[in-house]
């Protein structure tokens, strides 16, 4: 029997998150550690919706994913976005995606916004020289 493997990635602002999906019994971990010891609660709650939109087949996977960078917000973002992508790939369902997309298109999608370089010769990368006429 083959193992079927399934590598994603997501990312955002700083935090980006390596996702492994295998055929198992539903583990979940986050940076080694299982999803149920994760804090603050409200990232717990973040991480495990692509798991309760999919239903059955997040029940027939475990689920390692790798964040580094970025703040804790950030990095829950990341890992969010690359368990989904893992679940949609894993399952080849059109039907999951599109509950996915219909429930939150950052679900697959990434925030591509990132910080506006500064200037030349400036501080900021909005704030203008002042100037002195006199």
């Amino acid at each position: 029997m083959i193992q079927k493997t399934i590598l994603t990635s997501g990312k955002r602002k700083r935090a980006i998150a390596r996702a492994t999906i295998r055929p198992g019994k539903g583990n979940v971990r986050i940076n080694h550690l299982l999803l149920e010891h994760v804090e603050p609660k409200l990232c717990r709650m973040r991480l495990e919706e692509p798991m309760l939109l999919a239903g059955e087949i997040a029940g027939k996977v475990n689920i390692d994913v790798d964040v580094q960078g970025g703040g804790f917000q950030s990095q829950t973002e990341a890992a969010r976005l690359a368990i989904a992508r893992g679940l949609v790939a894993f399952a080849k369902s059109k039907q999951l995606k599109q509950d996915f997309l219909n429930y939150d298109r950052h679900l697959l999608v990434a925030d591509v916004r990132r910080g506006e370089p500064s200037k030349p010769n400036d501080s900021k990368p909005r704030k203008a020289r002042t100037k002195s006429y006199r």
